[in-house]
């Protein structure tokens, strides 16, 4: 196998014929901006940014940065920009940021995402993590996970840090990553900074709607921000869409389906036009996509079976939406399925990419 590194990844053919030249560039340098839950201000501020420098208008609210072109309600798209990592709670003491105590009020433990930690801790070994300021982004300084574990006792991973034993408690800390391409696959932190790249290379393409980015989704709070934000501008919709990555347990099961959609979560359902929009034009381009919901379900016929401890359908930022708002707000979950959920090395096809770029293309930019 041919493992190469973001260099290399400009003179690859196959990247050059899929035409993600550009996609690429979007997403390396973002992959290389931190942004973890809690500490995203200095991504926000480099998306603003990129957005302004070709025209796009930008406002940032607390928690979510809305973006919008000239036709703002030609298209409602949504992704967070959160990304897991560290947080120093003491001296010399780092926690998993998403996990500390006051963040666990949506973390019920029988997720598949929340379950998948327990059988991640070892990949965090001899990891490359560098400290930031939470607000410019400054550099603080780089160190390497000598040693993770769980902590029964505080319910959360905890970290030993070489070389950062200086920094002072509220520090966030944030995995070294670059992105990496290997026999049709690319390979970084990827939720869910694919879906912020996709976007703005979307703007890039032509796109003159409405987006927003929003924070701390990986601790279940991103929706409260969206909320928010409808609900002070008197604006309810049907046709929100969000954009985000889906784990599967192993490459097999992965590559069944380039688009992952919903027709539920553990909140609600999801009545939108969007869902069979997206359908239809996955049919025409012969596109293979599935439903998350009933692959869960489908797992849990077995577990249930086995007599085993079966797995909740997941609580999505678009679920939280529905329910907080009674409806007002619907629309559907549009994710790509990766493996290695939650680490630096989560893993994505570009077949994938680009079916789902296709399929945005379609939706918003040739409006087929």
């Amino acid at each position: 196998m041919v493992r190469e590194t973001l260099s290399q990844l400009a003179c690859n053919p196959v990247i050059t014929q899929l035409g993600l030249d550009r996609f690429l560039d979007i997403l390396k340098q973002l992959v290389r901006t931190p942004s973890v839950v809690g500490s995203e201000h200095p991504f926000f501020l480099t998306l603003k940014r990129e957005l302004e420098e070709i025209g796009i208008k930008t406002v940032l609210y607390e928690g979510v940065l809305v973006t919008e072109g000239n036709d703002p309600k030609s298209g409602m798209l949504s992704a967070h920009i959160d990304r897991h990592g560290l947080v120093c709670t003491g001296p010399n003491e780092f926690q998993y940021a998403a996990f500390i105590a006051h963040n666990r009020g949506d973390l019920t433990g029988d997720s598949v995402s929340e379950k998948t930690y327990r059988g991640i801790i070892s990949r965090f070994m001899n990891q490359s993590v560098q400290a930031y300021d939470p607000w410019s982004g400054s550099y603080l300084g780089l160190g390497k996970i000598s040693d993770a574990y769980l902590c029964e006792r505080r319910a959360n991973l905890m970290f030993s840090v070489k070389g950062l034993e200086y920094v002072y408690a509220g520090t966030p800390v944030a995995y070294m990553d670059t992105l990496q391409y290997e026999d049709g696959y690319l390979s970084a932190q990827l939720d869910n900074v694919l879906s912020a790249a996709m976007i703005l290379y979307l703007y890039e393409r032509g796109y003159q709607g409405r987006a927003f980015f929003t924070a701390e989704e990986e601790i279940g709070r991103s929706w409260r921000y969206l909320l928010e934000w409808f609900r002070g501008h008197d604006i309810s919709t049907d046709s929100l869409l969000v954009l985000d990555t889906s784990p599967f347990p192993d490459r097999q099961s992965a590559d069944k389906q380039s688009i992952v959609l919903r027709h539920k979560d553990a909140n609600a359902a999801f009545d939108s036009p969007m869902k069979q929009r997206i359908i239809e034009l996955c049919d025409a381009y012969e596109i293979a996509y599935s439903f998350k919901d009933e692959y869960i379900e489908s797992l849990n016929q077995g577990l249930i079976a086995n007599d085993l401890p079966t797995y909740s359908l997941g609580s999505t930022e678009m679920g939280r939406l529905v329910s907080a708002s009674e409806g007002a707000i619907q629309g559907t979950t549009f994710q790509l399925p990766t493996t290695g959920y939650h680490t630096t090395s989560e893993t994505v096809s570009l077949l994938a990419i680009e079916n789902a770029i296709r399929i945005l293309e379609a939706l918003y930019i040739q409006k087929i």
